[in-house]
This record gives structure tokens, sequence and C-alpha cells, in this order.
């Protein structure tokens, strides 16, 4: 899942239940979101990207926005389509069509189709919390996500912030192990279920998801406790602590999008490559925000389209950077891009004309007054390998 800076520099810094652990470890501490984050650790980035998709990183991402919207009656028969009817208008996912333990990926959008986030969205495993979603929010939005909820919900449920718990992503192909060593329990979890698993006589909330490409987990862990666990983890030599500057450079070559910049209000889903959110039942009912605009974009197509490029030399494609079709017309921007380690080349994603989006398509990128060769490349850049 994306995230995107809080760049009001004049708010104090906020600080995760782990950063003490951060400054321990060495890491190098920046803003992000509003809060005091470690970038990289003594090893540096690339080693730790390396890591990652190797064995198991340890990410804190405690920043993010995790909350609860709930009922105010837990459990019973139509439990779920009530509290289904109070989310789904804001968002384009089918909720009521989520199986127990069920998580996705969906959008919240505005009333013209724009995307005001992407968010997880889960429901719970045990009959007797139906009637509950467990929502994981961007950080840089989360503030604004959580009022707009909260307002629409009014009376009807309640929104239980649960950022002040520690949120921790242990990722890579080894990470499946590590937590069954700890958790047993997690073994037999497969991609997107979610289920409150017992840790040491601590019950947490763990998701098998994440935000690199490869199979982990995502966990919600009490604060009091959290040092402890994250400690637990890393005496494991599978496991290392991994910083935002690998986390971002592995979403990228997972072709993910970062909100604030491959995804805001101006793009819609389609748009941003990102129709599969919009479920089949959700359009069969028309019933979601910018409905018609969304509905009309895929029935007649976007303008524009997100996808891969990948630069054809070794220079690195940023943010912002124009990009020209083969005859120097201006046809879209680089939204994200840097150095791809697993791929061992500049990789980036960015807008185009629909018209050149095929997959090959030559393209022009302009670096510095200079035109450098590029091409259109399927997303993503490296396989995913979620445990299915």
């Amino acid at each position: 899942m994306a995230e995107a800076p809080n760049t009001n520099e004049a708010m104090p810094l906020k600080k995760t239940p782990l950063h003490a652990l951060h400054v321990r470890l060495g890491g190098r501490m920046v803003e992000f979101g509003g809060y005091d984050m470690p970038v990289q650790y003594p090893e540096g980035i690339m080693a730790e990207h390396n890591w990652t998709r190797t064995h198991a990183g340890l990410f804190d991402v405690s920043h993010m926005g995790p909350c609860f919207l709930v009922l105010p009656q837990l459990g019973g028969p139509d439990a779920l389509e009530k509290i289904s009817d109070i989310f789904e208008p804001l968002v384009c996912a089918d909720v009521r069509g989520l199986k127990p333990g069920e998580q996705k990926l969906t959008l919240l959008l505005d009333d013209d189709g724009g995307i005001l986030d992407d968010l997880m969205v889960a429901r719970p495993y045990e009959e007797h919390r139906e009637g509950m979603l467990y929502i994981v929010v961007n950080a840089g939005t989360k503030e604004a996500d959580f009022a707009r909820i909260a307002a629409h919900a009014g009376d009807r449920a309640r929104l239980a912030r649960a950022d002040d718990h520690a949120l921790l992503a242990l990722q890579g192909p080894e990470a499946g192990a590590v937590m069954a060593d700890i958790a047993p329990a997690t073994a037999e979890m497969t991609f997107l279920q979610v289920r409150r698993v017992d840790v040491d006589g601590q019950s947490c909330l763990i998701s098998r998801s994440g935000y690199t490409g490869e199979d982990g987990f995502e966990i919600l862990f009490p604060p009091e406790k959290a040092e402890a666990f994250a400690e637990r983890l890393l005496a494991d030599p599978r496991v290392k602590p991994i910083g935002l500057g690998a986390r971002d450079s592995l979403r990228l070559e997972a072709g993910m999008c970062l909100y604030g910049h491959d995804i805001d209000t101006t793009k819609s889903p389609i748009e941003a490559s990102l129709a599969w959110t919009v479920s089949k039942a959700r359009r069969e009912r028309g019933d979601f925000p910018g409905a018609q605009r969304i509905l009309k974009e895929l029935k007649e197509g976007a303008h524009a389209k997100r996808v891969g490029i990948k630069p054809l030399g070794r220079a690195p494609a940023r943010e912002g950077t124009e990009i020209q079709s083969a005859d120097g017309v201006n046809i879209g921007v680089i939204t994200s891009g840097g150095f791809g380690p697993t791929v061992n080349g500049p990789v980036a994603m960015g807008y185009v004309a629909t018209s050149h989006a095929k997959t090959g398509t030559p393209l022009k990128l302009i670096v510095r007054g200079k035109a450098l060769d590029a091409e259109v490349a399927a997303l993503p850049f490296v396989p995913h390998k979620y445990k299915r």
C-alpha cells in the first residue's frame, strides 16, 4: 500500500513505539508522514533491498493509519450488510462480498472519481466480531481520511483509531518461516488473509500482505510490547531491520503506487491502471463515488494511463521528468523513478497518453535537457511472490 509525506515542517515530528529501537540500531532518521522515521540503517539501502528480496526484512510502518470502523452492536446475521452500507459509499470495493478474514485494497474516491487515498480494508475472521472493519490508510492522508470516514458514519458506527499501536511489516521469502516459528497459526494463512493471533499471550492482528511484492505480514501490535516483539524478530538471523529507502525501491520494482506521487485526486482508478479495484458488483450497481466518469472510462478508455517505464541507459528517471514520444511530442511525466537493485538498472512509472501505453512503445525522457531513450515496460518489474 502507498503513502505520501507530510510536508508541514512546522509541526513537531511524532515518534512511533519503535523509535528508540531505530536509534539504537543506527537508523538514519528523517521526516516522513509527520513522523521521525528510519530511511536506512548502517548497511545501506542497497543491502537492505537485496536482503528483503532474499531473506526477511522488518519494517516499522507505524506511521500509517490503522483503525476500526465498528457498529454499536456486533454480531448478528445482518452486521456485515450494515457496516458495508456505511463504508461502501466512500470506496469502490465490494465490501459486503468480503469473506471472513479477507482483506483487499480499495480506493477512497471523491465525487468526481479522483483518488483521495488507497487503503486496505478487512472483514474480521471471528463471527462475534462481525460488524467491524479493519482499515489501514496512508500516513500523509490519515487525518483527512479518518475525518471523512467518521463524518460519513455519523452515529451509525464508531471510528476507533489504532495509530498509537505499532504496525510492523515482515517481508521476504523467509518471512513465512520466521512467523511460523513465533506464531504457528500464521503458517496456513495465504495472501490477503487476516487473523487475530496470540504471540506470547499477547493478542495481535496479522494480515498476510505488504508493500514489497514479496510474501510477508503486517502485524498490529500493542505499543507497550512492540519493542520486545521487534527485538525477538530481529534476533532471528534471517531478519534484518529495513528502512523507508529500501521500502520505496522494493515497491517501485513491484509496480505499486505511492500516494501523492503516482495517484492523487487528479487521477481516476482507470487512468491509474487500478481498474481492478472497482469490483464487478459495484460496477453493476454504479453506486460508488465518481461512477459516471469511471464507468465511462471503463467503456471508452481514459486519455492517459499509468505504465512502467524502462530507461534504456543507466541514468535514472526521477519524478517530474518529461516523457516524449519517439518523434518529440510531450505525452506525459514520470511520477516515480529510481534504481532497481533487483533488475540492476533504472526503473520508473509514469503517465503517458493512452495511444502510447502499449508495452514496448519507444519513448524519450528529457533529463537535464537531453533526450534519453526509454520504453514502456510491463509491470511489475519484479514478479510478485505472494503465498496463494
